[in-house]
């Protein structure tokens, strides 16, 4: 991830002041200034979520809620994965898609009850869901975005249960599932969500709390290794862990279908945006497929960049690609032709070199996020 200076007229999160006091570098990120990394730098946070934990700041991500008579089923006719097979005090990873299939984006859904559901979007598409989901509720459903009312703080890796509980929030509940809880005169979420792979929770606050929420996290943390993480080593994590990105492995242009997302689409729901597309291109089967790439040597690819056959022949694009911390060498997500097959040898064209991948299914590293 390219670090540039943030302009000035970006959207700054409540704890700005903190991430500069520690020497944090910082740029724009969905409309947001965010510390892309700290001192220690992108691979020793890296590590450190892997080992021990972590702390980011991800109040960039998008708050919205539903509430009213019938608020879940509302929102269960919208998107694309079932609230159906979750309960109440449960969260799910879903699909916000156009009529056509595209992916508007993707996001949890938080179920409080079936009059209430919280969602948290990606910053930069925030606005568009919040619009989608006004344009059709009913009367008596009301959308509210709530994008600048929250923090999102992510503790994240093998340490952070110790680290919630020396801070006096609850740990240990089930993966994809939250807690209410309360913390300095106020009330906070505890998610047992993130998108790192390993262990870990994301907690939501209202933005009155997060300088002493982050304080008492850093320094619960201190005895655990904890190293506050920045956007760098987000993005390294979930790449390792194949997870998508909006606006380069899923996108208005690649469906869920191309993205091997299908598990996230209530295929036997009667109603969802894009559901007769999304029926149709799983019926004829996708032109492109999103997979993994692993370096043969050391080549490391970026978004982007051509993939081609032993030939030369047009294959497709890496949509992520970086230096695996983890792995020591070079991995990417790529949108390949739909006959490339797992243990096919490719070439990434990486800045006019002909590098080798080897095509692979993630993740690419194995992670303990249950």
């Amino acid at each position: 991830m390219a670090v540039t200076p943030a302009p000035t007229d970006l959207l700054r999160s409540p704890l700005h002041e903190r991430h500069v006091a520690l020497g944090a570098k910082l740029a724009p990120f969905g409309g947001w200034a965010m510390p892309v990394e700290y001192a220690a730098g992108t691979a020793a946070e890296h590590t450190a979520v892997r080992e021990r934990v972590g702390l980011f700041d991800v109040s960039h991500l998008g708050k919205a809620s539903v509430r009213g008579p019938g608020a879940a089923a509302y929102v269960d006719s919208v998107l694309t994965n079932s609230l159906g097979r979750i309960a109440p005090g449960q969260a799910q990873y879903t699909l916000c898609c156009a009529e056509d299939g595209g992916v508007v984006d993707d996001l949890i859904a938080y179920l409080r009850a079936d009059d209430d559901v919280f969602l948290v979007p990606n910053a930069a598409n925030t606005a568009a869901v919040v619009a989608i989901l006004r344009d059709g509720a009913p009367a008596g459903v009301e959308v509210r975005d709530e994008h600048r009312d929250h923090v999102v703080l992510a503790v994240q890796g093998p340490s952070s249960d110790a680290v919630l509980e020396a801070v006096g929030l609850p740990a240990g509940h089930p993966y994809m599932s939250f807690r209410d809880a309360a913390f300095d005169g106020g009330s906070v979420v505890v998610c047992r969500t993130g998108y790192t792979g390993e262990r870990g929770y994301e907690v939501v606050a209202p933005v009155a709390l997060a300088e002493p929420l982050w304080d008492a996290l850093v320094a619960a943390g201190e005895p655990h290794g904890l190293l506050p993480a920045g956007l760098g080593a987000r993005d390294t994590l979930r790449t390792e862990m194949g997870y998508p990105l909006h606006g380069q492995d899923i996108a208005p242009t690649i469906t869920p279908v191309q993205a091997r997302l299908g598990w996230a689409v209530g295929w036997d729901k009667p109603a969802f945006a894009g559901r007769d597309a999304l029926l149709a291109e799983r019926a004829a089967g996708p032109q492109r497929v999103l997979r993994g790439l692993r370096a043969v040597r050391r080549g490391i690819p970026r978004p982007g960049m051509r993939v081609l056959d032993a030939e030369g022949g047009e294959l497709g694009l890496v949509t992520s690609g970086t230096f695996s911390p983890t792995l020591r060498t070079g991995i990417a997500l790529a949108l390949l032709d739909r006959a490339v097959a797992e243990g096919d040898e490719v070439v990434v064209d990486v800045r006019g070199r002909s590098e080798a991948f080897t095509v692979v299914r993630p993740p690419f590293v194995e992670a303990s996020a249950r």
